[in-house]
């Protein structure tokens, strides 16, 4: 009788167990297997017939998301045109825009000209434009502050500015050179210390940037 109310135990645990997990995981939305399979023919019949491409999954990603984060080109471009929001954030707070920033994806940020909202930043608090300079992605920070009203100034949950992450986050190469560069000609503010009050030009002297600590001199005698 024991053994038997231990087994009788056993399956109630189990189904209540399953049972939760179908509950959390829920059900995917029917064309997200379109999406996820990148099949364009089946996924324009889903638009032509009124599918809500803002629609999310069990992640809280919208097959605008998903597509970026496969770089799916051809259907990034086919759901930004069917309205997908570019903007739309996911349950780790990523949206396409934040991601083709912080992977280099200029190819979909041209696709996206004209549709970013600049202001909106991911979990970490760092804006497109952060995330951009910390990768070493010198087109997308180009691309950045030519077509979007990025605050170049902008400090994230850690009390970085783009500055700052570009010279803590970066090795000093040439790229983060570039980047450097770029941000001080579109009028970052040199003289932002981090939290401890540590300043860009002391954190490149500091890992030995010769380089970039000349162009941070520089800019400081030009004021």
């Amino acid at each position: 009788m024991k053994n038997r109310n231990k087994l009788a135990m056993l399956a109630l645990s189990v189904g209540v167990a399953l049972g939760y997990k179908k509950k959390k995981d829920g059900q995917e939305p029917t064309w997200f297997r379109a999406i996820q399979d990148q099949e364009l023919k089946e996924i324009k019949r889903y638009i032509t017939h009124g599918q809500n491409v803002h629609v999310t999954n069990r992640r809280g990603r919208s097959a605008l998301m998903m597509a970026t984060y496969n770089h799916h080109i051809e259907l990034v471009q086919l759901l930004i045109e069917a309205g997908a929001d570019v903007n739309q954030q996911d349950d780790l707070k990523n949206t396409p825009y934040l991601y083709a920033a912080a992977e280099g994806y200029t190819e979909l940020l041209e696709l996206m000209n004209g549709k970013v909202n600049p202001y909106i930043t991911n979990r970490y608090g760092a804006s497109g434009l952060i995330s951009a300079c910390e990768r070493g992605s010198v087109d997308a920070v180009e691309w950045i502050l030519k077509h979007t009203a990025s605050d170049v100034d902008h400090i994230n949950n850690l009390g970085w500015t783009a500055l700052l992450e570009a010279i803590i986050l970066g090795d000093g190469s040439g790229n983060y050179q570039q980047i450097i560069k770029l941000l001080l000609d579109a009028g970052a503010n040199a003289n932002i210390a981090d939290k401890d009050g540590v300043t860009p030009l002391e954190h490149a002297e500091k890992r030995g940037y010769t380089d970039i600590a000349s162009l941070l001199v520089h800019q400081q005698n030009l004021l």
